[in-house]
């Protein structure tokens, strides 16, 4: 999904509330004028200040029976005072209420005299009559003329707010709702519900309304100016606010890619990358993460994340390998506990909460799975190419982790821009998102999903065919809402064309909106659409930060530690080098503020070196040579931080500029620090890097992943304030040429193998044989408890792999390697004995 990058910056934000502040209010009266551009200025031969009439907002909604009033202010150029009278002349005109039935007309003018202090307000108050019967919303737009200074952008309208209709009653079945809703509306309030744009691309905010908008999305990048958590508030509040002059004023759904965290918004606390969730191996820790980033989302007014991802990456060039929980669907299965985190119960009966969001599962199916060269996008190689497998493979590998997400209720599914090409049935690849087999049949039908399908980022476009058979085609095939995103006007207009014309059936739209309506209930949107800023000031929290910073120990992946030189002494003399080291938008890669992310000062966080000093005991004891080229005589050990610049989807596919190797100055500062003294080397990446003949020159080698903005989760494991504990969630290759490569493949043999994690937290079983014949004697017994997927059965088979793992001691061989991969995939699905017979297995040939 691309984006565009924004400014960032971040002032105090405010308490909870029921509806728009005033400054949204304001906020929507001055939209127009931030999406058109702003003017540029008086000339520079004209110093008078030149007055502009603006209104306090663009909507003023009210209940019916009140009374609304709509401010109307002279501002000038510098504030200074107006040199010139100004009049503003206003009357009540238009609009779907009737005059003097549901309010009283007003008719007016008021003269602003020379001098008058700028911001000065003239109030205008519109009366409602109240309604004794049940209606829908009804608009008053105040006509406003002036002499003497600019327009405002637009006139304002007051709104008699809908009431008395059954969809508006809290207190009836979600169900009920929405067919009352459904039964009421018309095909363009249909077409308008089903279609999703970027905010960017609004042509002006009262297109909102005019085409009755269902969804606005922000994408990577896409932001309020200033980037602060408040500025958000603002901005989608004075968004949701157009939606009340529609007559039946069905809240937008906001939504945002908050893949790593509530990632586009500065000073938000980024959590690890899913593929360093997948190396915790913890499913309680994903659960809190998704919990964190719900609650600073919904914090700022979105109740809609496109996350998580439970794509099974199946290679490593993949540029978005990292956005993945792991290679393989057990692992990325037992990870989706992050939905419960943001959603709560599977039922949704949690997601009106305010620090709950809907969830997106993405992208359905097989994604991950595409092969190499098979993309024709640009210049990707592998990013929205073809996932050729069989119907075996597609069912264990890429559905079952969308199974496992319909179970927990996940709110809408996102489909792949990939394509589908299952061998054996002779139909080729299908673009996903026409594909009505697996959308409709398997993912609606065989696995019940409830909630909407969302597509991608204009998707339906690379669909074969012109603009309406793309139109056609993808609602056919299931999708309920199309992220245009730009073209909002073509699609609402070429939808309703197409059901006129009975190619897309009345059934399928009344099927669409029913899913969309039912999550926007559920969410609570009705009755309350506006931001609830309870849990604004906790945005980038240090509460918040510590669930993180936890979530980021628990990633670290120890892959060698030869000499014990992990953990540090707090007390040695630390020589510190190489890229990552000290470069926070390294270390939170792609997804972070913008769509690709950037290396440098991004995120507000902590970097690995600032982690590191704080975590030592002596000040001054921790150097820090980026390069290396710092004097190296005195030290105890060096650290040298490596790895990837940031990229996302596409973009970063190997391949299209990028590929596996360290770059030559990491290389070099790897090279001389490890020559000088003992040495431990730190791999930030979204990815498995190639080390080569260097590995035997590195005492201890650590696969960092992309933490986050907490890097004092890894100096928190290299001082051994928490133990290494991490597992490898893909398979870490000896060279490019073997990939891809996976657990469960016939031929395997990596470098390191999927499952691989050396922990400083338990010393291993020391008996050998006998240990681990007793070890398999308590998996059955656990087994048979039915302790398959508990703490407790993971233990008995953690036991084992501690044994197995000191006998291997780094030497590797296919004999070795495959079984004890292929082990911890057997742990995942509960099969302990099992597991237990792998490692025994990995034992013997050790």
């Amino acid at each position: 999904m691309h984006r565009t990058p924004h400014p960032r910056s971040r002032p105090r934000p405010r308490k909870g509330r029921a509806g728009p502040t005033t400054a949204a209010l304001a906020a929507a009266a001055v939209l127009a004028g931030l999406l058109a551009g702003s003017p540029a200025g008086p000339a520079a031969a004209d110093p008078a200040p030149t007055p502009s009439v603006v209104t306090d907002t663009a909507v003023r909604p009210v209940k019916n029976g009140d009374s609304a009033e709509v401010g109307l202010s002279v501002t000038t150029t510098g504030s200074v005072p107006t040199q010139e009278p100004v009049t503003v002349t206003y009357a009540t005109k238009g609009g779907t209420a009737e005059a003097g039935e549901d309010y009283t007309p007003v008719t007016g003018s008021h003269t602003f005299p020379p001098g008058t202090a700028s911001g000065t307000t003239h109030r205008v108050t519109v009366r409602t009559a109240e309604a004794s019967k049940p209606a829908e919303a009804k608009t008053i737009p105040l006509e406003v003329a002036v002499t003497g200074a600019k327009a405002p952008p637009e006139n304002p309208q007051v709104v008699i707010d809908a009431h008395g209709l059954p969809y508006l009653n809290a207190n009836l079945p979600v169900k009920q709702r929405v067919a009352d809703l459904l039964e009421r509306m018309s095909p363009a309030e249909k077409a308008g519900q089903m279609t999703q744009t970027e905010r960017t691309a609004l042509r002006a905010p009262g297109d909102i309304a005019a085409h009755g908008l269902g969804s606005l999305l922000s994408g990577g990048g896409s932001a309020p100016t200033p980037n602060t958590a408040a500025a958000w508030v603002e901005m989608t509040d004075a968004y949701q606010l157009r939606t009340r002059t529609t007559r039946f004023q069905i809240p937008l759904i906001y939504g945002v890619d908050a893949v790593h965290g509530h990632n586009n918004v500065a000073g938000a606390t980024i959590m690890p990358h899913n593929i360093g969730i997948g190396a915790g191996r913890d499913p309680k820790s994903a659960e809190r993460t998704g919990a964190i980033t719900a609650k600073e989302v919904r914090a700022t007014g979105v109740p809609w994340n496109f996350a998580p991802c439970v794509c099974v990456t199946r290679d490593e060039r993949w540029g978005r390998s990292y956005e993945a929980f792991g290679e393989d669907p057990a692992l990325v299965e037992a990870m989706e506990t992050v939905i419960q985190g943001m959603q709560g119960s599977p039922s949704g009966k949690d997601l009106h909460r305010n620090d709950k969001v809907l969830g997106s599962a993405k992208h359905f199916v097989g994604d991950g799975g595409t092969a190499y060269g098979s993309s024709t996008t640009g210049s990707y190689t592998v990013d929205q190419g073809v996932t050729q497998v069989t119907r075996e493979e597609l069912e264990a590998v890429h559905l079952s982790p969308f199974e496992e997400s319909v179970k927990r209720g996940v709110g809408t599914v996102m489909p792949s821009f990939s394509s589908l090409d299952i061998l054996g049935d002779d139909e080729g690849p299908v673009k996903m998102h026409a594909n009505a087999e697996m959308i409709n049949g398997v993912l609606k039908d065989r696995m019940g999903f409830e909630g909407f399908v969302i597509s991608d980022w204009q998707a339906i476009d690379q669909i074969p065919g012109d603009y309406a058979s793309d139109v056609v085609t993808s609602v056919n095939a299931g999708l309920d809402m199309i992220m245009v995103p730009t073209a909002y006007q073509d699609f609402t207009e070429t939808l309703k064309d197409e059901v006129a014309a009975g190619r897309v059936p009345e059934a399928r739209i009344d099927d669409a909106v029913a899913r969309i309506l039912t999550q926007k209930f559920r969410l609570g949107l009705f009755e309350k659409p506006y931001a609830d800023t309870t849990h604004l000031e906790e945005v980038g929290s240090a509460e918040h930060r510590a669930v993180a910073r936890e979530a980021v120990a628990k990633s670290q992946v120890l892959l060698k530690n030869e000499g014990a030189v992990l953990p540090l002494d707090p007390g040695r003399k630390v020589y510190v080098a190489g890229s990552n080291a000290d470069d926070i938008g390294n270390q939170a890669g792609g997804w972070t503020t913008s769509w690709q992310g950037s290396s440098g000062e991004t995120p507000t966080g902590t970097t690995i070196l600032e982690g590191m000093r704080k975590a030592a005991r002596t000040p001054g004891s921790v150097t820090f040579s980026q390069d290396a080229s710092a004097p190296t005589d005195g030290y105890d050990v060096g650290v040298v931080v490596v790895g990837e610049t940031p990229y996302a989807e596409g973009i970063g596919d190997v391949g299209n500029g990028h590929d596996l190797e360290l770059t030559a100055a990491d290389r070099a500062a790897v090279d001389k620090v490890c020559a000088a003294m003992d040495c431990a080397v730190l791999i930030v990446s979204g990815r498995p890097q190639l080390i080569g003949d260097r590995l035997g020159k590195i005492n201890a080698l650590v696969a960092a992943w992309l933490p986050g903005s907490e890097g004092d989760g890894v100096a928190d494991v290299l001082y051994g304030r928490r133990a290494f504990t991490g597992q490898l969630p893909v398979t870490w290759p000896k060279s490019e040429a073997q990939l891809p490569i996976n657990v469960g493949d016939t031929a395997y043999d990596p470098q390191f193998p999927y499952g691989w994690g050396l922990t400083t937290l338990n010393e291993p079983p020391a008996d050998g044989e006998p240990a681990l014949a007793a070890l398999a004697a308590a998996a059955r017994a656990a087994e048979k408890a039915r302790l398959g997927k508990t703490p407790t059965g993971r233990a008995i088979v953690d036991r084992a792999r501690l044994l197995v793992q000191r006998k291997i001691d780094g030497t590797f061989t296919q004999e070795v390697s495959k079984p004890f991969a292929e082990a911890d995939r057997l742990l995942l699905t509960g099969d302990l004995t099992g597991a237990v017979a792998r490692l025994r297995t990995a034992y013997r040939a050790a």
